[in-house]
């Protein structure tokens, strides 16, 4: 059966559960069984970015599982686009493989994203790891290294489960620090509580010389602008504008290229991760929505005008998880949309079967 046979049926389906408007919005139909790499399968797929030769796609994987910690296998993985694997490497460096971003001169960047006390990274803090960002040249060697391994703080020099990173035009590194562990407080049963993690934004040069932060550590959440509440991921567009997944507070901050507020989206429901294409969309993962954590949104991937932040569709979350659903985004020239979630295994390849807008 072809594409265009079966988008009416879909269609009608819903119309009868009274969610036509919804299916009318998702211009993308599924892929579960894309990662058959050689050898191997793909843990929580935490990091998917596009090779500079358009030809390849990198995988940030947690080594098969949830964490790398305990494992022998490469997180960071080169495949084709079809999936055949080309290359790996990057094994018994890190913890808790999280953020991922690949810069203009084609180093790879990678942020070690399990914060104290986060049972997911105690086999790592056991051993000394984590609380990172690095910098590897494609062939692999490490050759950059932000932070004090093992060792959390918020100052100059650490980190607490850093989530994101991404180097502008000028060489500047911009991160987002730090990931949340369990939730705490007084309101540890809703979307108010604490996650008892960094909430900052961090600036390095070049050569990895602290500039400033905002924001700051555990217990300094904070809704203003350039206040942070988990911060979960950010992304940087060819204007050098920056986009933080505000998860915590519900919301993307947008940000000049210097760092300089400039609007708050909060269209895009609890935002994870973010991909921007060559096109002028904007790609952002939702997979925490719901009574508990945004009560009255749906979990998905939301995809807007970058400029405008205007939404124009959503994909939804089919797949009931065990935790968060979609956290992790990437997109190819094609435009398909590969994304990852810790609450699952595996790659998953949304592709378009007719015009996105």
């Amino acid at each position: 059966m072809t594409s265009s046979t079966r988008v009416p049926t879909v269609v009608a389906l819903w119309a009868l559960l009274g969610l036509a408007g919804v299916a009318a919005q998702n211009p993308y139909k599924v892929q579960y069984d894309w990662d058959k790499l050689e050898g191997r399968k793909i843990g929580v797929a935490s990091g998917i970015r596009l090779d500079p030769d358009g030809k390849h796609l990198w995988i940030l994987d947690r080594c098969g599982a949830n964490g790398c910690a305990e494992s022998s296998l490469d997180p960071i993985i080169q495949v084709d686009l079809d999936g055949k694997f080309v290359k790996s490497f990057g094994k018994g460096i890190m913890n808790f493989p999280h953020g991922f971003f690949i810069d203009r001169e084609g180093f790879m960047w990678v942020t070690d994203g399990a914060p104290k006390g986060d049972p997911r990274g105690a086999a790592g803090f056991k051993k000394g790891l984590g609380h990172q960002v690095y910098k590897f040249t494609r062939d692999g060697k490490l050759v950059m290294r932000l932070g004090e391994a093992g060792v959390p703080g918020d100052d100059e020099r650490h980190f607490n489960g850093p989530t994101g990173v991404v180097v502008a035009q000028n060489g500047d590194i911009w991160i987002t620090d730090g990931h949340g562990g369990p939730q705490v407080g007084p309101n540890s049963d809703n979307m108010y509580g604490s996650r008892g993690g960094n909430n900052r934004l961090v600036r390095f040069s070049k050569d990895g010389k602290f500039i400033k932060a905002w924001g700051g550590g555990i217990g300094s959440e904070g809704s203003l602008p350039l206040q942070f509440n988990d911060p979960h991921g950010i992304e940087i567009d060819d204007d050098g504008r920056l986009y933080i997944a505000d998860r915590g507070n519900q919301r993307v901050q947008v940000l000049d290229k210097d760092g300089k507020f400039i609007t708050r989206w909060t269209q895009f429901g609890k935002p994870s991760a973010i991909a921007i294409d060559k096109k002028g969309h904007i790609y952002v993962a939702d997979g925490m929505s719901g009574d508990r954590w945004n009560p009255g949104w749906e979990r998905g991937i939301r995809i807007g005008d970058v400029k405008t932040g205007w939404v124009k569709a959503f994909i939804p979350d089919e797949e009931l998880t065990q935790g968060a659903g979609t956290e992790f985004l990437g997109v190819d020239e094609k435009g398909r949309i590969f994304s990852g979630a810790s609450g699952r295994p595996g790659l998953v390849v949304h592709e378009l079967f007719r015009p996105l807008f």
